[in-house]
């Protein structure tokens, strides 16, 4: 039988009650891992630093820190299914490792099936494909980061945020059902598959992403999503980009606040300096992270790689020089493209992601701005190959045919982004 929750006295029930529960020995959660938890550093530490999360350890910081909106004074969530444990448990095939989707600090994504009209497990194939959340309470901010899930997921929605179908809140299990993702993250598809993705796809994440966060700023409560990354980006068939995880989400500065004052948490490589070094949040947070992810797009690097070279580990140190220099701009975009992306569109990505990036919060564009710039670039077709072919036939009476035997270094000569610099030959 469907079953809607609408009373949230579940959800507030005291912190100590939930931290002190044992781990069920039927826990999903019971699969060794680790937790990557670290304090909070100085800036010089986060531009070296690996890709880890940055949070404070200290309970008595996150009990002092601002509460999230109160999930009792919340009406829109009681449309959430309540599940209960066994449900989910037989809905995921008793948690077996082989329906893992995902990994996290949080716990394991299962992959699960249930009816489609209530909370019922399915046989797998049938009924509703969900994605199956099971939070390790690590303590007052594991408890925190779950009832920010509910209450924030189960009041927005929107086309490029994920979709909270229900919760389990079951004794000392807590888990969260969402709708499942067909293509994983873009953290797969930009770092992890042999195939590359195209520029066009791309381009499409980014704008629905943008749209994602652009929501999550005007709403009526404006919400900063604190922790936006390739591996919170989500996408459904149609590489449709939706944002997940919102844990670390947080109300932002309402009527003459500039800004809400937090401890830091997030992911090094992704939060911007001067929120690291003073814990001073708003909405520009957001846009620096963006401009980051922009540069993983269109380089195909990570954020923070230790495994490069010294001077490469950090995306951003490293690419800022090549972002005002359209003649040096080619030689960061993702080799893997073979140069089939726009010239413009990878010149105008390029310049929005140096704006992202300002050292001054002001000087960044707000989502709006990101969303009406990325919107024009989706049609393209300037693709620097055809221009590249060109120029190598131009001296033969034109560009009809694809020049036979082209090497990587005659198309590096010959880009349209280094005209003026060499001569085709």
């Amino acid at each position: 039988m469907e079953k809607r929750c609408g009373c949230w006295a579940v959800l507030t029930r005291t912190v100590s009650g939930v931290c002190k529960s044992s781990a069920s020995k039927d826990s999903p959660n019971n699969i060794p891992r680790t937790s990557l938890v670290y304090d909070s550093a100085t800036e010089t530490r986060y531009l070296n630093a690996s890709n880890r999360e940055l949070s404070t350890s200290n309970e008595a910081e996150l009990a002092s820190d601002n509460a999230n909106p109160s999930p009792s004074e919340n009406k829109s969530t009681s449309k959430l299914l309540q599940f209960s444990f066994h449900e989910l448990k037989a809905a995921t095939g008793n948690f077996r490792p082989d329906s893992i989707l995902g990994e996290g600090g949080f716990g394991f994504v299962f992959k699960g099936w249930i009816e489609e009209n209530g909370t019922a497990p399915a046989k797998p194939g049938a009924g509703i494909t969900v994605a199956v959340k099971s939070l390790k309470l690590d303590g007052l901010q594991g408890h925190r980061e779950w009832v920010a899930e509910v209450v924030f997921l189960g009041q927005l929605h929107h086309p490029n945020l994920v979709k909270l179908i229900g919760y389990c809140n079951e004794d000392d299990q807590h888990l969260l059902v969402y709708e499942f993702m067909s293509r994983g993250s873009l953290e797969n598809h930009l770092f992890r598959r042999t195939i590359p993705l195209p520029w066009s796809n791309r381009i499409k994440i980014a704008l629905k992403a943008a749209k994602g966060l652009a929501f999550l700023h005007n709403a009526p409560v404006p919400v900063i999503y604190r922790d936006f990354k390739t591996s919170n980006i989500l996408l459904d068939s149609e590489y449709n980009a939706k944002l997940s995880d919102f844990g670390f989400a947080k109300a932002g500065p309402q009527g003459d606040k500039t800004h809400v004052s937090t401890r830091v948490i997030g992911t090094y490589g992704y939060a911007a300096p001067e929120y690291v070094m003073t814990g001073h949040l708003t909405s520009k947070n957001d846009v620096y992270s963006f401009g980051v992810v922009l540069l993983e797009i269109v380089t195909g690097r990570r954020s923070m790689d230790k495994k490069r070279p010294s001077g490469e580990q950090n995306l951003v140190s490293w690419a800022w020089p090549y972002l005002g220099d359209k003649r040096k701009l080619y030689h960061i975009v993702d080799p893997r493209l073979e140069f089939k992306y726009s010239i413009k569109g990878v010149q105008k990505v390029s310049q929005l992601a140096c704006s992202c990036l300002s050292r001054d919060p002001k000087l960044r564009p707000t989502m709006d701005e990101v969303v009406k710039t990325l919107t024009p670039l989706q049609h393209l077709n300037d693709l620097a190959i055809l221009t590249s072919h060109c120029r190598l036939s131009s001296s033969q009476g034109g560009c009809k045919k694809k020049p036979e035997g082209l090497t990587y270094s005659q198309n590096f000569r010959a880009s349209p982004l280094n005209i003026g610099k060499q001569h085709v030959r």
